[in-house]
Formats: C-alpha cells, sequence, structure tokens
C-alpha cells in the first residue's frame, strides 16, 4: 500500500511579484485561500508540507533588501505598486497559524523571495543567499528546514540545498496539467503514483503527481455542467491507486487556487474523501519530511543488514 502527500507552495504576492502583469484575483484571494486551507485541513486531520515564502514571516522591511544579490529591480514592486500592501508582501500571522494548528503540518521553504533557480541568472551566489536568508528567518522562528519547494518548480542549484542539509525537495510531475492529464491517464495508461529517490547530492527527490487546480477556465465550468468536478475525479483516482499498491500520490496546489466558494468546495470533496479511504484502509498520510526519513532510513537499514564479504 502506499501513502498520499499533499504539498502547498504558500506565498501570497511573491508568487506573482515578477509578472508584468500579475493576476489580480489571485493576488486578493492569497490570504483567504491560505485560511481556508488551515480550517479544511484541520477538520479532516490531514498533516500537509507548507512550503512557505520567508518573506512572509517578517513583520516590515524597507523593500529594498540591499545586501541581497537579488537583479536590478527585482524587489521594484515592493516599493512602488505594492508599496501600500502589506498584507501580500507580510503574512506572520498566516505562518502562526499553520505553526499552532491542532495537524502536524511540515513547515518548508519556498526561498525566500521567489526567486526561480532554474533559470540561467539565477547565479549560485544568488541561489545561496535565497536558502540562507529564509533558513535564518525560519530559526528566527525556532523552526528547522527539511524540505525545499522550488519557485515555479524551477528546479537547480540542488548543490546548495544539499550544503544547507536539506533532505528533500518536489520535482515535477510526470504527468501532465488539466485535459492532458486526463488523456495521459486514460489513453496512456499513466500512473498517478510517483516513487521517491535519492539524487546524486544525497537529496530525496518527491516528484509530483497532480496540480490540483490544473483544469480551470471555461473548461472547468463545460465539465462541472455535465459530470463531477474533474480534478475531483483524479484526485479520488489517485487516492484509490496509492490503496492498492506502491507508491506515492503527491498532490499540490497554492493557497491563492482558493479564490472562490467552488475551489473550497473542491478541497473539500478531495480531502473528505481522503479521511475516509484513510479510514477503511491502512492508506497514510505524510508529508515531505516523512517520505524523506523512510526513504533515506529504508537504504540505511539496508545497509546494515549487508552481509560483509572477508577476502582471503
Amino acid at each position: 500500500m502506499g501513502s498520499v502527500v499533499l504539498s502547498l507552495d504558500a506565498e501570497l504576492g511573491w508568487g506573482f511579484h515578477d509578472l508584468p502583469n500579475p493576476p489580480a484575483k489571485r493576488v486578493a484571494a492569497g490570504r483567504r485561500g491560505w485560511s481556508a486551507m488551515v480550517d479544511l485541513l484541520e477538520e479532516y486531520r490531514i498533516p500537509a508540507t507548507w512550503a512557505i515564502v520567508g518573506h512572509l514571516m517578517l513583520e516590515s522591511c524597507d523593500g529594498r533588501h540591499a545586501d541581497h544579490p537579488a537583479p536590478d529591480g527585482w524587489f521594484e514592486r515592493e516599493r512602488t505598486d505594492w508599496q501600500d500592501r502589506e498584507e501580500i508582501r507580510f503574512g506572520p500571522d498566516l505562518v502562526r497559524d499553520v505553526l499552532e494548528s491542532d495537524v502536524d503540518h511540515e513547515f518548508a521553504s519556498h526561498s525566500f523571495s521567489h526567486v526561480l533557480f532554474g533559470r540561467p541568472e539565477t547565479d549560485r551566489e544568488l541561489a545561496v543567499a535565497e536558502l540562507e536568508r529564509s533558513l535564518e528567518i525560519a530559526a528566527d522562528w525556532n523552526q528547522s528546514v527539511d524540505s525545499f519547494i522550488y519557485p515555479r518548480n524551477e528546479v537547480g542549484h540542488r548543490d546548495v540545498l544539499a550544503e544547507q542539509e536539506i533532505q528533500a525537495y518536489r520535482s515535477r510531475s510526470p504527468t501532465r496539467y488539466g485535459i492532458r492529464c486526463i488523456f495521459d491517464l486514460t489513453v496512456l495508461n499513466k500512473s498517478l503514483l510517483v516513487t521517491p529517490t535519492i539524487d546524486e547530492y544525497g537529496l530525496v527527490d518527491i516528484p509530483a503527481s497532480l496540480f490540483l487546480f490544473g483544469f480551470e477556465g471555461s473548461a472547468r465550468t463545460v465539465a462541472e455542467s455535465v459530470w463531477d468536478d474533474p480534478m475531483v475525479a483524479l484526485a479520488r483516482y489517485g487516492i484509490d491507486q496509492a490503496t492498492e499498491r506502491d507508491g506515492i500520490f503527491h498532490m499540490w496546489l497554492h493557497p491563492n487556487n482558493l479564490t472562490h466558494e467552488r475551489d473550497d468546495r473542491r478541497m473539500r470533496a478531495i480531502l473528505s474523501y481522503l479521511a475516509r479511504r484513510r479510514a477503511e484502509t491502512d492508506l497514510t498520510v505524510e508529508t515531505m519530511a516523512d517520505v524523506a526519513n523512510r526513504v533515506t532510513g529504508a537504504i540505511t537499514a539496508e545497509a546494515d543488514v549487508r552481509p560483509t564479504v572477508t577476502r582471503s
């Protein structure tokens, strides 16, 4: 039997500050979606990996970050368009809601300011600064960090993660988003289960299985008018697969994906089904750190029992 992992990219405005035209609805929905997810996860007793942008844990800043080696203009929106929008630049109250939850969530890193690690312009110095600053802030909050989720899933500078003693990261899903994911599953007969591996840096790579908001817009509206929410159906399919065979069903989303009550209903349907299947079977719900500890522990145990060959 497998397990289920749920990870969240918690970023408020930082997920969009570098875009010419940030999506206004999602920027505005960041706080409501965050609180809705905390409440839903508590209701169904589902632990999750919360990968949080480090800047959100600050109470205030000058918007310049002079000691940060970011390229020119990286923090410009914080000093201009969003200067008076502290609610999307800072979120210590929201972070406390996660840490003080009755559910044992994992606190993870989503970098300091949502720098894209996979881009050529992100050199090693910048990657180090982003990770070190986020870990410093975490330490100020008495939090350790075992897992890292790359902004926009752009994997890069894994050696930097290893040097900072990060254990695990989330890589891209082998299945595609939206209607293409449905094609992969129904026509190509792919599985939603993934297998964690240890990469050349000693990090545990935990691929994503399914982005829970990859089927939106008019296609979603049409589908919901005829059938059930297709993303709920895909999530149930992945959960059922995890009850039947080895592997991990790794769901992920951003809190700011919950822009409307129908998004809350989607997450309630998925989490309630997960809670029910967990109660009916031996299915477990893990965080990314749980998976990393299990994988590295199994390899250590295997090495311990390996017979020693004595040469004469």
